[in-house]
């Protein structure tokens, strides 16, 4: 793998895991130009995104898992039917606070939001002009930013 552009700048990215999302624009700028400029940061960049997205879903993934065995539960009525049903809210429970802490401490969700607004401009540039006009005001400022 290729070296960094800029080393110093290289380790204050690695130290925030990358994530540029809660500084100032001003700031922001410079950071986001080592972005475009350094192919190491960037794929760093990408490759933390990616954990993150995954963490996310899996942690999803494992709540609708343990609700699902918990109705089963309920459904079949099987013998210590009521330890089983402790144990099952106790995982989804255990997978919500999971998802709460990554969504938390990581950018994960004001990327998804990002890519989302983004999808909907894009959908919104493409939709005929007597539709865009007969849009609300704010759900277009919302999707265009002006």
């Amino acid at each position: 793998m290729a070296e960094c552009a800029e080393p110093i700048i290289g380790k204050i990215l690695a130290g925030w895991r990358y994530d540029i999302s809660g500084l100032a624009a001003e700031m922001r700028g410079d950071y986001e130009e080592h972005f475009s400029h350094c192919a190491r940061c960037r794929s760093r960049q990408r490759l933390h995104r990616i954990i993150d997205v995954s963490l996310i879903t899996l942690a999803s993934l494992s709540a609708a898992v343990f609700l699902l065995a918990f109705g089963v539960i309920r459904h079949f009525g099987p013998r210590h039917a009521f330890w089983l049903e402790v144990g099952a809210l106790a995982g989804f429970a255990l997978s919500a606070l999971i998802w709460m802490i990554v969504a938390v401490t990581t950018p994960a969700p004001t990327m998804m939001v990002d890519v989302a607004r983004v999808s909907a401009r894009h959908v919104h540039d493409r939709l005929p002009a007597e539709i865009r006009e007969r849009l609300p005001e704010e759900f277009r400022l919302k999707i265009t930013g002006s």
